[in-house]
């Protein structure tokens, strides 16, 4: 489609949101007229997201910021299943406790990108444990089940992939995607949801919820998917050499966070402020245009905007800071990541590669000393090249802290406790 009315599909498309539509002309019409309320699933996996659902936030985002409703939707009754999408064997199940907490954990972050409440276009989080978890089973079997083609699920990619590889999918699983498309036809009953966007890994399931809508007398529903990210080098988005980049900031300090956008490689930094940020995109375009030694400040901006946006412009602008003072000044700044060590331990003396371990900088002794041996480890600021090397109170500096530096970009205050 060349032009779209609806400003919702405007900034996507200008954006870089888009991959698939289901029917783009009946959508931007419906947009275009009347306010829209649409959701995308969250699966309560973890006690956190990560950044590689950060664009369906934004989506949600964007939804609400053009006048229409968002709703994020909590798996609490898909999660006891599991999503088989694309999975090489079945997900561990978790308990309705794990579940439930997962939950609690997760809504925190959500309303960083967008406003809760009673209001017309105000956010909705739900969780379809709501209507799932008291299903008839001889009911559903009947009433919904009789609507699906076990050969046309057997056709969808999610589940070929499965079975071509000779995996197992069990039966739970297979009864997911007609959980996830009853989900779209109880939200349209409940809450007259029109729209279910997701990733592109989620196109058959979503059409999966129209086809049914269709069959038991729902409105017109409609799919819109994002394209799946992965850095310019082919990285998983949201994923990082020392683990998932967390959104909840027990999980993963402002600065961690800031740090893991600083670091984007040059050819995603357009993209990245295109589909992280709300920066204007003429402002976008001017950015884009620099080059040279000026993309650094560029990477200083995605990472500053897309950390304000989570935790807030304060501790953005902090996390700035603690980078320029800790690179540029090459000083120990206050607000870098901390671990606290016994002060019984220092003055026993700790191993370095137990120190580095304890850190987090590195996942086993092995790990560590492979750093080391390539001269990656610094103690305030010094090489080491001793994997043997004990560290105890005599390298406690005048600021009253060990600066532990892996790399040009890891920093972690070890703080005698």
């Amino acid at each position: 489609m060349s032009e779209f009315k609806s400003d919702f599909l405007r900034t996507l498309k200008e954006r870089g949101f888009i991959h698939q539509i289901s029917d783009e002309t009946g959508l931007d019409d419906l947009l275009a007229k009347e306010t829209v309320t649409a959701y995308i699933g969250f699966d309560p996996t973890a006690p956190s997201l990560h950044a590689g659902g950060l664009i369906q936030i934004m989506l949600l985002h964007w939804f609400q910021k053009t006048g229409h409703r968002p709703i994020s939707l909590m798996g609490g009754g898909t999660g006891m299943v599991g999503d088989p999408s694309f999975k090489d064997d079945a997900r561990q199940l978790m308990t309705p406790q794990t579940i439930n907490d997962n939950i609690a954990s997760i809504k925190k972050v959500f309303a960083s990108y967008l406003t809760y409440g009673d209001g017309p276009k105000d956010a909705l989080m739900i969780n379809n444990a709501d209507w799932l978890l008291g299903i008839n089973y001889l009911e559903f079997l009947r009433d919904v089940g009789r609507h699906f083609s076990v050969n046309r699920m057997l056709s969808f990619d999610s589940v070929k992939t499965r079975l071509d590889r000779e995996q197992s999918l069990s039966f739970l699983e297979f009864n997911y995607m007609i959980l996830q498309a009853y989900d779209f036809v109880e939200l349209n009953k409940r809450y007259d949801v029109r729209l279910q966007m997701g990733g592109s890994d989620q196109w058959g399931n979503i059409i999966n919820g129209i086809d049914l809508g269709h069959r038991m007398g729902t409105p017109q529903l409609y799919a819109m998917t994002s394209p799946l990210l992965t850095t310019a080098s082919g990285a998983k988005m949201g994923k990082s050499l020392s683990g998932a980049i967390w959104l909840n900031p027990e999980m993963l300090s402002a600065y961690d966070f800031w740090q893991y956008w600083r670091n984007t490689e040059d050819a995603d930094v357009s993209r990245f402020l295109k589909l992280y940020t709300t920066l204007p995109m003429d402002e976008i375009a001017r950015l884009s245009a620099l080059g040279g030694s000026e993309i650094n400040e560029v990477k200083k901006i995605l990472a500053t905007e897309v950390t304000a946006m989570l935790h807030g412009r304060q501790n953005a602008e902090q996390a700035a800071e603690t980078a320029r003072k800790t690179f540029e000044e090459g000083a120990i700044a206050e607000n870098l990541p901390s671990v606290d060590v016994a002060t019984s331990e220092l003055d026993a003396g700790i191993g370095l590669l137990s120190l580095i371990v304890k850190a987090g900088l590195a996942a086993s002794n092995g790990e560590a000393r492979r750093h080391v041996q390539g001269g990656a480890v610094r103690i305030n600021d010094t090489a080491i090249s001793d994997e043997r090397r004990v560290i105890g109170t005599a390298d406690v500096s005048a600021d009253g802290v060990i600066k532990l530096s892996l790399g040009k970009k890891k920093h972690i205050l070890v703080r005698p406790a």
